[in-house]
């Protein structure tokens, strides 16, 4: 059984919660995980003047995404920082790229979820992943989030993403916050559970 966690990072920060995401897939007994990048649209004059290219070096390892190896996936995790409270431009030129998939109907049945990354705590991280959802019931996927099971997301004794439509993390206004321990749980968490409904129904 694959699943694969698709994603898109610019400084990092969603980077690192995929990588939690595929340790929790790790957890489960015949699940095999792929992490891939979706391709970037900007050019590297660009990221440099925005401070990224630091944070891609790190990233050059996985493979870039294409659609075609999409169908192959019992389950497919994406995950996108959050622009105005959506996905990101490059997660959307991507996922614009999967009308072929979508007249074949290639991805009904299959698991998808969804994990992102915003700003502040209140810039878009429920918003973001519901209206990502759209896209994955227009392709017929069966969509699963981040259960009351994980209890971090109920933590208030510290700043923290999470809630039942993902696992999310907080950035800061800088970028200077990486995802702390209780929102990289919450991605193991969803990676093994996505992977654990997958081979349910497979």
């Amino acid at each position: 059984m694959i699943v694969k966690v698709v994603y898109y990072s610019m400084y990092g920060h969603i980077h690192a919660m995929a990588q939690a995401v595929a340790q929790g897939v790790s957890q489960v007994s015949d699940a095999r995980v792929d992490m891939r990048r979706v391709p970037e649209t900007l050019s590297d004059d660009i990221l440099e003047k925005m401070g990224a290219l630091q944070a891609r070096d790190k990233m050059k390892d996985v493979q870039a995404a294409t659609v075609d190896e999409l169908d192959e996936a019992s389950a497919i995790i994406f995950g996108t920082p959050t622009r105005f409270g959506n996905m990101c431009g490059q997660m959307r030129q991507f996922l614009d790229a999967t009308g072929k998939l979508w007249a074949s109907g290639a991805l009904i049945g299959k698991v998808g979820s969804v994990f992102t990354s915003t700003a502040t705590q209140h810039g878009g991280q429920e918003s973001t992943i519901l209206s990502f959802h759209t896209t994955l019931l227009h392709q017929g996927m069966i969509i699963v989030g981040l259960p009351y099971s994980f209890q971090g997301q109920m933590r208030i004794d510290e700043v923290t993403g999470g809630s039942p439509y993902g696992a999310s993390t907080i950035a800061g206004g800088d970028g200077q916050r990486m995802p702390s321990e209780n929102e990289l749980e919450a991605a193991r968490f969803q990676g093994r559970h996505v992977a654990e409904i997958a081979a349910k129904l497979g």
